[in-house]
């Protein structure tokens, strides 16, 4: 992997990924922050080096370097997920690259549905913490000691610091902002009413397929790290309806103006 990384930060370089500040991973709702940022160079995943290629179809995939509120700024437009058949090492391989880069802060936002019920569809959550539940870990691999330690503490994955500015950002701005525990799951199904409940038990307050995986990678990099979710649907088991993937795009593309307030004014004060 070292060399794969090496060869692929290479190719970046030379095409004028100049010493990032911040990484940004966006996912369902926050695809509109593109238009706010100065963009010097942009790449299509499949041109780059060893990067994996996005093959959802709401999600684009784009690298892009640029600056954001005077910042410099690297953006994956379009994230990778377990359930399309990668591997948690490919998953989390750009979380990597940034890191060579020259990030030293990730910022990541995600679709989740609500598994607290005070939490309604089109609110944000600010996540405080997390439940792995993707049956294994990317640092899961022989020689991972050569990029970071093997024993990642992971009592506080979550910046408390950028959370704070979040929250007051939040309230500056009238912006309704829960704040709780994601849980990442490995999909592409939707969970059953014995899943939600099982989920609820565990202390989650909303479920993913995402996030996770880039969270620890991370941390093992010794990165900081804030994430917030557009909750998209409502999962009451007692009252579940079928999905609606048009009415989950609905409501993240209802969340997003929310969205990108907070993350270009964090942006601004970091």
């Amino acid at each position: 992997m070292i060399k794969y990384i090496e060869e692929t930060v290479e190719y970046l370089k030379n095409k004028g990924f100049d010493n990032p500040e911040i990484g940004i991973i966006l996912g369902t709702g926050l695809g509109q922050l593109i238009n706010e940022i100065n963009i010097i160079k942009q790449v299509s995943y499949n041109h780059i080096p060893n990067f994996p290629t996005a093959t959802v179809e709401f999600h684009k995939g784009k690298l892009i370097f640029g600056e954001l509120e005077g910042k410099k700024v690297i953006v994956m437009q379009g994230r990778f997920h377990l359930y399309e058949g990668y591997s948690l090492q490919d998953v989390t391989y750009p979380v990597r690259i940034m890191e060579k880069l020259g990030i030293k802060t990730l910022l990541v936002s995600n679709a989740a549905g609500a598994i607290n019920l005070n939490f309604k569809k089109g609110e944000l959550m600010l996540i405080d913490d997390h439940i792995n539940l993707q049956g294994s870990s990317p640092l899961a691999f022989k020689g991972v000691e050569q990029l970071g330690e093997r024993f990642t503490d992971m009592s506080a994955p979550y910046d408390a610091e950028i959370n704070s500015k979040f929250e007051a950002i939040a309230k500056v701005n009238n912006i309704n902002l829960h704040k709780g525990v994601y849980v990442s799951v490995v999909g592409p199904q939707l969970e059953t009413r014995a899943e939600y409940r099982m989920l609820k038990i565990m202390g989650a307050d909303a479920v993913g397929m995402s996030t996770v995986p880039e969270i620890i990678v991370a941390n093992h990099l010794k990165l900081k790290v804030a994430a917030v979710s557009v909750l998209t649907d409502e999962c009451d088991p007692d009252n579940l309806e079928p999905i609606n993937i048009d009415d989950i795009i609905a409501n993240a593309t209802k969340a997003e103006p929310d969205m990108i307030t907070l993350f270009k004014e964090l942006i601004k004060e970091l």
